[in-house]
Order: structure tokens, then sequence, then C-alpha cells
């Protein structure tokens, strides 16, 4: 039903004669306006006021465009990216009735945490950044950290998982991702699930915050569950000729091999393993099964490895707010142009954008200090899981998955109340995967003494 209000200079004087004109005249003419007007506009349909475009929300992001973590850098600006197209699909976040476009800029940090700190401090002084999104690496996030911290500028890290990072006391840094002794223990709750159970482990590590942070926490938890450490090492980070310390590790015979470091590391570590025959009953990698470029790299020799990670294309976290996990695969393989399913890595840079476009919508407001206190007090339930910041800024809940490359494809093994398949235990010989290799070419020596006499 149509309610026809009463304008404001209407009262009852209007009697008699005046009245009767009112009633024939001048309501016939208001309820056909208001009729017509209806039509045009069915009841339960009626137009919000649209929007106007404010400015763009410059967010910077120191990120590897070269050096060391240049593969990871390439894909947390994917998950970047995919983020800002969701955040920008109806002209941008709103606040007070006004859509600011969402623009990242970037600056190459070159895999360097100096690098890191120079180009935060320029995205936020000279490009007008006005939030930040961290950079690969706990190394380079701590550096980044300080520099927004100092300015009071909100910054959400999305693979930043040291405990460096969240130990400094900074105010205004929060990571969307579990602190790195939760993958290892992880890791070790599945292993101490098989049968027979593994007991000795053999560990080679880069040398920088995140791997230390990996290989210290994987050494206390495997000694508290009854795991004897064989051997350990350490090698620069960026290192791809790791022959000799697998080598050094092949002569303990261990139960678990792993490698804490990165992606290039991991597919040097592996590709050495298989050179050298080293045969363990399981492998692991802080990172790298987890991503299709590890796979793409060693082909069926990437099969039966190990790794832990904050979210799997397989894991259904239930969304409240932004895609579901589905959502986000098409989403990812529209926009790329592929077929393969987004990596943790891209996934986790998706969540950090999610969180903090979510407290800006929260705080109703641009301000740092209000977006601050906004992402303090978030509690959402995400895709890539429930995002809730303890005080020092990292995310309380620990979505640890643990995954297993089998026939090329990455499977969720363990919990499993969400696995999409069972673990593979023990890892086959390589001989029975591959043959016997063969023998090297002997090596063809110079020649010896005088040259034959002429005849």
């Amino acid at each position: 039903m149509i309610e026809i209000i009463k304008p404001d200079w209407y009262d009852s004087r209007f009697m008699g004669g005046q009245r009767h004109f009112l009633n024939q005249r001048f309501i016939p003419v208001v309820a056909a306006v208001l009729i017509g007007a209806a039509c045009n506009n069915p009841i339960g349909n009626n137009p919000q006021p649209t929007p106007k475009i404010g400015d763009p929300i410059v967010i910077g992001a120191p990120l590897a465009a070269s050096g060391t973590f240049i593969q990871e850098g390439g894909l947390t600006k994917q998950g970047y990216e995919l983020w800002a197209d969701w955040a920008n699909r109806d002209g941008g976040i709103l606040v007070h009735g006004v859509r600011h476009p969402v623009k990242i800029a970037y600056e190459d940090d070159a895999s360097q945490a100096q690098q890191a700190a120079q180009v935060t401090e320029k995205l936020i002084s000279e490009e007008g950044a006005k939030f930040l999104l961290a950079p690969f690496g706990t190394t380079n996030a701590v550096a980044a950290a300080a520099v927004a911290d100092k300015h009071h500028m909100p910054m959400v890290a999305s693979n930043a998982i040291g405990r460096a990072i969240f130990s400094q006391g900074y105010k205004y840094v929060f990571g969307v991702v579990a602190s790195a002794e939760s993958y290892p223990q992880a890791v070790i709750d599945m292993e101490m699930t098989m049968n027979p159970k593994p007991t000795t482990v053999a560990i080679i590590t880069a040398d920088d915050l995140f791997s230390l942070a990996v290989t210290q926490a994987i050494i206390t938890y495997a000694t508290s569950k009854g795991q004897q450490i064989v051997f350990t090492a350490k090698y620069p980070a960026g290192s791809t000729n790791l022959l000799p310390l697998v080598q050094q590790a092949k002569a303990k015979n261990p139960d678990i091999f792993m490698d804490s470091g990165h992606l290039l590391e991991a597919v040097a570590a592996h590709k050495a393993a298989k050179d050298l025959m080293l045969d363990a009953k399981i492998f692991i990698y802080a990172v790298g099964p987890g991503q299709p470029e590890f796979v793409q790299a060693l082909g069926p020799a990437a099969d039966y490895t190990i790794t832990a990670s904050p979210w799997t294309p397989q894991a259904r976290f239930k969304a409240s707010y932004y895609l579901t996990s589905a959502e986000y695969v098409a989403a990812y393989r529209k926009k790329y142009n592929t077929q393969l399913e987004p990596s943790f890595l891209v996934a986790d840079a998706t969540a950090a954008g999610v969180a903090l476009q979510k407290a800006i919508e929260n705080a109703n407001s641009l301000d740092p200090d209000a977006v601050r206190d906004a992402l303090v007090n978030l509690d959402i339930n995400t895709f890539f899981g429930r995002i809730k910041f303890d005080a020092q800024g990292q995310n309380t809940f620990k979505n640890i998955l643990v995954v297993q490359v089998q026939n090329g494809q990455t499977q969720t093994i363990w919990p499993s109340e969400v696995a999409s398949a069972a673990p593979v235990y023990p890892t086959q010989t390589w001989e029975a995967r591959f043959g016997i290799p063969p023998a090297a070419p002997k090596a063809k020596l110079p020649g010896t003494g005088h040259p034959p006499a002429p005849r």
C-alpha cells in the first residue's frame, strides 16, 4: 500500500470549499504522481542513492620483484591483486557513504631487509600510502614493521610467521597466519599416527629468521615426542647447491629428512636427495610441496613430499565475509587464466587484504588509529579460516593443515576430518620409483708420456 504523507502545511483549516477543492483536484493529482512513481519503481525495490566515488586508498606493498624471494613475491602479489579486484567490484571500500577505490602501490624490496625498510619509508613519505601490506618473509616483514610502527600506520602481514615480528611490542602490526612453531607441531602430530613411527630426523636449514624459527620449533617439539635429531646444518639463504649437506644427512640414515627454507632451496634439496638416493621414510619441506611451482620443477620426484600449510583448496572453512574457498579458486583461475589451484602464499596474501578491508569498514573511517583499533577487535570467518588477533597482533586461530604431493596433486592428509586423501607412508625408495640411475661416464684422462716417434 502507498502511504500518502501530509505536507507540512496541511492542517484542519482546510474546510468547506477549500477542503472540497483539495479533495477534488489536489489529491487526485498527487495520487497520480505517486502511483506513476510506484509503477516505475516497484515496492520492495527502492533504489539506494548511488555512493559517491572518493579518492583512492593507497595501500603500500614492499614486495620482492627480484632476488631470492622473487617467486614468493610474485605469488604474494597475485593474492593482493585478487583481493583488490573484489574490494573494487562496486567502486571501492565504502566509508561514510563514499566509495574509495583500492590502489596498491608496489616497491621492490629486492628480497633484502634493509631495502624493505627503505621502500616502506618511501611508500609512506613519497607515495601517500594510508595502510600497508607486508612484504614476503619474516626478516623483511620485521624491517618493514619497524617503519610502519614509527609512522603509526597499520600493516597486515600475510606470511610472516616468525615470532620475532610480534615480540617487539609493535602496536600497528598484524599477521593472519599462525606462528612458526605451529607448523612443525602439526606435521609431527601427524607423524605420530604412522606405523611404525619414524624416530630419527635430519634437518638442513637456511639461515634467515623464518627458517631458523621453524628449525628450532621442530627440534624442540620432535625431541619432546621422543624423536632423535641425528643431524643439523645451516646454509646461506638462497643457496641452490645443497649436495654436500644432503650427503652428510644421508650418512645418518634418517627416517625423516627435512629442509627448512624457501621454494628454490626446497627444490634444490629434493633434487639432491634424489641424485644421492637418500631414502627417508618422510621428506618434509617448510615451503614447497604446497606450491604448484614445486611440483612443476620436480615432476614425479615431488610425490610423497610433505609440508604444513595454513590453507588448501580442499579446506572448506565456513566464510561469512568475502568468497568461499570454491569461489576463491574460481576467481583465481579466471584472473590468471589457469587450471592450477592457488597456493597458500596466494591465499594468505588475499586474507591479509580481506582483514584490512573489513577493519576499514568496521571503523567506517580511513583514520589509521581508528583502523588499527578495528583490527584489534576484528573477528571474522573467511575462506582462509577465522581471523582474530591476539595482544601481539598475531592470528589466534591456528588453521594448520598437513599436505602431501600424491600423483602430482597436492592433497590434504591431516587432520583426518578435513583430509582429501590418506597419507602415503613410508615413501618408496628412489630405486623402486625410478630404477637404478645410470653410472656416470668414465672421465677421459689426458694423454701422458712422450708423443709417438715419427715413422
